[in-house]
């Protein structure tokens, strides 16, 4: 029988609760999610052609175009030509989308913050403070 401490059970156990705790953040969201990965991606990584958005988000070109063509109708994102490829458009953020950005990612943050608070102890808030280091040692190892 695995222990508590047996990293498959630890895995196992992990990826439901993120799962779990992704959905819930997911609930806070003022904007669809696909719209929310874009918008963060252009914060995060500067201007993007509809391509490159699409491979690093794991979706169709065609799916991706949708979602562009949807941001732009909302004044979130601007296309622009690509200055070293004509042929090709850079996707970019607008002040209105980075606003939006924030505005749900303060939803989803103050959410966290406030069940943090509320539902752990303060040597609790220790604790997932150290479980979120080693959280990242894993994203990056």
């Amino acid at each position: 029988m695995p222990t508590k401490t047996d990293p498959a059970r630890v895995a196992s156990d992990l990826r439901v609760v993120l799962a779990q705790l992704n959905r819930r953040l997911r609930a806070e969201n003022r904007i669809p999610l696909s719209h929310t990965a874009v918008l963060g991606r252009l914060d995060r990584c500067g201007s993007r052609s509809v391509s490159d958005l699409a491979v690093a988000e794991r979706v169709r070109p065609q799916s991706m175009a949708q979602t562009v063509a949807d941001l732009e109708a909302d004044g979130f994102v601007t296309r622009r030509p690509d200055p070293d490829d004509r042929r090709r458009a850079l996707v970019e953020l607008t002040a209105e989308g980075l606003a939006t950005l924030q505005a749900d990612r303060a939803a989803r943050d103050g959410w966290l913050a406030r069940a943090i608070a509320e539902n752990l102890s303060a040597a609790d808030h220790d604790i997932l403070g150290n479980a979120v280091e080693l959280l990242r040692q894993l994203v990056e190892s």
